[in-house]
C-alpha cells in the first residue's frame, strides 16, 4: 500500500466522525493493510465524506435503546444499533447522511484498502475491481466478521510479537468474508489449490525460513512468497498442516526463544523484548504474564531458584 493510500486510511476516521472520541487507534502500529480506530459516538449527525477504501463498523458496546439512520447507494437504512451490530460502507460509496439518536459507547471502526481486494483476485476468480463489489449495508450479524474485528481490537490494545502479521491476516480474512458473502457478483469461492505433495515441500521451506528470520520482523507476505502461493492460499495450506495459524506459530516460537533466553541469564530483559520483536519491554512483559502466568523477572528468578 502506497504511504498516500496509509495516510488517509488513518485520517479518514477524524475527517468523517469529527464530533466523536477516540478511544483507542492503530496509527504507530505499523499495520500495512488495515486501519483500526475505537470510537465512543455521541448523539450526533456526520459530514460527507467519500471513502477510498472499504468500512466495516462494529459495535462492541452498542445501545439497544437508539438508532442509527444513514443514507447512501440509493437506500435509506435504520438499524438499532445492539452490540455486536456490523455496518458496511463500500469503497467508493459515500453515506450521505448519518444521524446518532443515542450515545454510542464503543464502536469499532476497521478500514480495508482497495489493494486489499485485489490481492484476493485470482483466489476466488473475480473479475473486475472486486473492491467495489460489496453492498452497502447495514443491521448485519456475522460472527465470523465479529470475532475478527474484536480480535483486531485485543491485539490493538494489547501489543504482541507477530501483531503486524496477524493484522495481516486478519484483513485477508475480512477481505475473502467479504467477496464470499456480501458481494454483489454473488457468491464466490476460492480456485483449487497446490497439491499434497507440493504443500509438504512448500511448508518444509517456510518452517526453515521462520527458523532462520525469527528475530527478524517476519510478515505473512514474506512467508507467502517463500511458500510460491497468495497469502490468503498460504494461511490456508499452513494452518491446515501444521493445526495453528502462521502467526500463532511464529509466536509460540518466539516465546520459547525469550523463555530460555531468559533462564539462561546473559541477555537483560529489555533485548530480550527486543529478540522477540516487540517494541518496549512494558509490551513484552504484558504478553508473556499472559502467556505464562508470570512476569520475566519472575520466570528467571524461578528458573535460577
Amino acid at each position: 500500500m502506497t504511504r498516500n493510500s496509509s495516510m488517509e486510511l488513518q485520517t479518514h476516521g477524524a475527517r468523517k466522525y469529527p464530533a466523536s472520541a477516540l478511544l483507542q487507534s492503530s496509527a504507530g502500529l505499523g499495520w500495512s493493510t488495515l486501519s483500526a480506530e475505537l470510537r465512543s459516538h455521541g448523539i450526533s449527525e456526520t459530514p460527507v465524506v467519500l471513502p477510498l477504501h472499504m468500512e466495516l463498523t462494529l459495535a462492541v458496546c452498542g445501545n439497544d435503546d437508539g438508532l442509527v439512520s444513514r443514507t447512501g447507494a440509493g437506500q435509506r437504512q435504520q438499524t438499532i444499533p445492539t452490540t455486536g451490530t456490523i455496518w458496511m460502507t463500500p469503497i467508493a460509496v459515500g453515506d450521505n447522511e448519518i444521524s446518532i439518536s443515542a450515545a454510542l459507547p464503543k464502536m469499532l471502526h476497521l478500514y480495508l484498502p482497495t489493494a486489499l481486494f485485489g490481492r484476493l483476485s485470482d483466489d476466488f476468480n473475480l473479475p473486475g475491481a472486486p473492491a467495489h463489489s460489496i453492498r452497502y449495508a447495514a443491521g448485519i450479524r456475522d460472527e465470523m466478521i465479529g470475532q475478527i474485528g474484536l480480535s483486531v481490537l485485543s491485539e490493538m490494545k494489547n501489543e504482541t510479537a507477530v501483531g503486524r502479521m496477524y493484522v495481516e491476516t486478519a484483513s485477508l480474512m475480512l477481505a475473502a468474508r467479504l467477496l464470499q458473502k456480501y458481494s454483489d457478483s454473488g457468491s464466490c469461492r476460492p480456485i483449487g489449490a497446490a497439491s499434497q505433495s507440493s504443500c509438504q515441500v512448500r511448508l518444509r521451506r517456510v518452517l526453515d525460513y521462520i527458523a532462520t528470520h525469527i528475530a527478524d520482523e517476519i510478515a505473512l507476505s514474506d512467508l507467502a512468497e517463500v511458500a510460491g502461493l497468495s497469502p490468503f492460499y498460504f494461511t490456508r495450506m499452513f494452518t491446515r498442516a501444521v493445526g495453528v495459524s502462521p502467526h500463532r506459530y511464529v509466536s509460540r516460537l518466539r516465546l520459547e526463544n525469550a523463555m530460555t533466553e531468559i533462564a539462561a541469564g546473559k541477555l537483560p530483559l529489555v533485548q530480550i523484548a527486543l529478540n522477540a520483536r516487540f517494541s518496549s519491554q512494558a509490551s513484552f512483559t504484558r504478553a508473556f504474564r499472559r502467556a505464562t502466568g508470570k512476569t520475566p523477572g519472575e520466570y528467571r528468578r524461578c528458573r535460577r531458584s
